[in-house]
């Protein structure tokens, strides 16, 4: 007992003096507590260490990606959906279907079931990069595509595990299978995950004890991960989805002393955990080589398997991302390109004489409406003329702007004649109740489309180019889910102690690799910086808008020196914060303003309600 308690001990120090010496070197404290398990295994006196993969998979990776997915901004997690999915989903499942076919061809004797299951090992990246990028002032929307990609790859890549170790030991592996099982992964956990997230806000809303309702915090992840694994689900996603949940809602729900907890501890939860896993996973390479001896395979040709899959990842990598950065540039300039229109219809819906002349003028038959323009950046004004005679085109053609093409072109052909069978009744179906503008459309409408005006501002001043794509194919490397996913092969695996070395080998070279250049890879590359002078003009405009929510909280006019003077001033303090908070919120839910931006703001809310909360009631002291 006393040898444990020891080695927990010097596992903390070890973390905590990795994690120093990164920050003061500029180390990613990660590579360094890899390095150091892996001398450590070589010593005589220490022996082959095995850990369990379930104590990572179930018990670690839970509560690290539902603090990572809480601290997540909602907002930025939205925006870059399509990105995320593409590469935590899409790339995930391209990988691992090539590696599978390299590892069934390089490895006599695998079989194309098992190599998809090492190729799906090997394929979900890690986040460690996200700090070295963060530090690095890149462009937000970096970022945010590998925070977003590091929250869901891991679930993709079990889910995908399971599936082709299942098909592998029936000797038949289906896509069509495949499919259906990660389908109904994903679409149990998001519904628990949901549940888990809203539950947690409601119950701990009602907890007035921070101490206390950090505890309660603790318990989300598992209380999302285990049933939906019991059904069969992703755990790992029902924790993200708990997270981004409570992460969105918090700042509405939970009083400032109590996030303030949940971050301090949850950061120090975080620290520990992420460096356990790091440091155990150099200290199992000595046991892996072990094995692999013991069973008469060679170390050599595991290493030059693991190399090549290396490259083959990064190439890979970068084929899918240089088409996925084509396809969000030509949204882009799509976006763009519909901005002067989108803009000169939010003006007619904010000018009140022409709300209310499109309020009285009622419905309009098909043939009174005018032309859809084909050219919006030509003649804007009569583009949005015609977006403001019809709201079931003006809805379409945002939904348009926002990535969903389909219901525009539902809406451009309602203009003319309408389609048969189930298409041309969804089209009726929608003229029929979108024909007029109401007040609640209006309403909605505006809502709507300052968010899309806002995210067309995010996208075209942030565009991602090549420097900013080789940032994240680089940035994609590999970490401690690869190899304990590895382990977590049955034992009756064709070769599985070399599977495991090899999955190790890609892990470790990985991170040393990419993860000790990617600070030179950043400086050779040179990705566009954020803009100084853009940041300054953002925050003057939300202190604009803090000073005018501000306002609509007068103080009090007394100046006695009185406890009932200052309650009534603490009161009103307390109000005016608040009121400031629900802007910002409301902001945040536009997309106002950039994520980084309205954090510091919050946070500087929180403080001076706090410091607020603290001086206590005189009334109080002076009874």
């Amino acid at each position: 007992m006393e040898e444990i308690l020891v080695i927990g001990v010097l596992a903390v120090l070890t973390i905590a003096a990795a994690t120093s010496f990164g920050q003061r070197f500029g180390v990613a404290s990660p590579l360094i507590l890899v390095v150091i398990g892996i001398l450590v295994s070589f010593l005589p006196f220490v022996p082959p260490l095995t850990l369990q993969p379930e104590w990572i998979i179930a018990g670690v990776l839970p509560p690290l990606l539902y603090s990572a997915s809480v601290s997540m901004p909602s907002m930025n997690f939205r925006r870059e959906f399509g990105a995320i999915g593409g590469l935590s989903v899409v790339l995930v499942i391209v990988s691992s279907l090539l590696l599978g076919v390299f590892f069934a061809w390089a490895i006599p004797g695998l079989g194309l079931g098992w190599g998809v299951a090492l190729g799906a090992i090997v394929s979900p990246t890690d986040a460690v990069a996200t700090g070295i990028v963060k530090r690095a002032g890149v462009s937000p929307r970096v970022v945010a595509i590998l925070e977003g990609e590091s929250l869901l790859n891991d679930a993709t890549a079990l889910v995908l595990l399971r599936a082709a170790i299942a098909a592998a030991a029936v000797a038949g592996f289906t896509v069509g299978a495949v499919t259906l099982s990660f389908l109904y992964s994903v679409v149990v956990a998001v519904v628990f995950g949901w549940v888990v997230g809203r539950l947690n806000l409601i119950v701990r809303a009602r907890v007035k004890d921070a101490t206390v309702n950090t505890v309660i915090s603790f318990t989300v992840p598992f209380l999302a991960s285990i049933p939906a694994e019991a059904l069969g689900a992703s755990g790992l996603v029902a924790a993200v989805v708990a997270g981004l949940i409570t992460g969105s809602r918090a700042p509405r729900v939970l009083s400032p002393e109590h996030r303030l907890s949940d971050s301090q501890n949850w950061r120090t939860v975080e620290l520990v955990l992420e460096g356990i896993i790091f440091l155990t996973m150099g200290l199992e390479l000595f046991g892996i080589v072990q094995k692999v001896q013991n069973d008469h395979s060679g170390v050599l040709p595991a290493l030059g398997i693991a190399a090549a899959a290396l490259l083959l990842t990064l190439l890979v990598r970068a084929a899918f991302v240089a088409p996925l950065l084509a396809l969000l540039a030509r949204r882009g300039r799509r976006r763009e390109r519909m901005r002067p229109t989108l803009t000169k219809l939010q003006e007619r819906l904010q000018d009140p004489d022409a709300a209310r002349r499109l309020l009285e003028q009622g419905p309009q038959p098909p043939e009174a409406l005018p032309e859809l323009p084909g050219d919006p950046v030509e003649d804007p004004d009569a583009h949005a003329e015609v977006l403001a005679a019809d709201p079931a085109v003006a809805h379409a053609e945002v939904a348009k702007v926002a990535g969903v093409p389909a219901a525009a072109a539902a809406a451009r052909e309602s203009l003319g004649a309408t389609p048969s069978g189930w298409r041309g009744r969804l089209v009726r179906r929608q003229r029929a109740r979108q024909r007029a503008w109401t007040v609640e459309n209006i309403t909605r409408f505006g809502t709507r489309l300052r968010r899309v005006l806002a995210d067309i501002d995010y996208f075209t001043g942030a565009p991602l180019g090549w420097r900013e794509g080789s940032i994240v194919v680089w940035a994609g490397m590999r970490g401690a889910v690869t190899v304990a996913a590895a382990q977590s092969l049955p034992q009756d695996t064709p070769g599985r102690s070399v599977l495991v070395l090899i999955a190790f080998l890609v892990a470790a070279g990985s991170l040393l690799l990419q993860g000790g250049t990617l600070g030179l890879a950043l400086r050779i590359v040179k990705p566009t910086p954020a803009d100084p002078a853009a940041e300054r003009d953002e925050r003057a405009r939300l202190l604009e808008l803090l000073h005018e929510a501000g306002e609509t909280v007068p103080l009090p006019d007394t100046r006695e020196r009185t406890p009932e003077a200052f309650n009534q001033h603490k009161t009103a303090r307390l109000q005016r914060i608040r009121a400031q908070r629900d802007a910002l919120l409301d902001a945040r839910d536009d997309g106002t303003f950039s994520a980084d931006v309205l954090a510091g703001a919050l946070s500087n809310l929180d403080a001076d309600e706090i410091s607020i909360d603290l001086k206590g009631d005189p009334t109080e002291a002076t009874g």
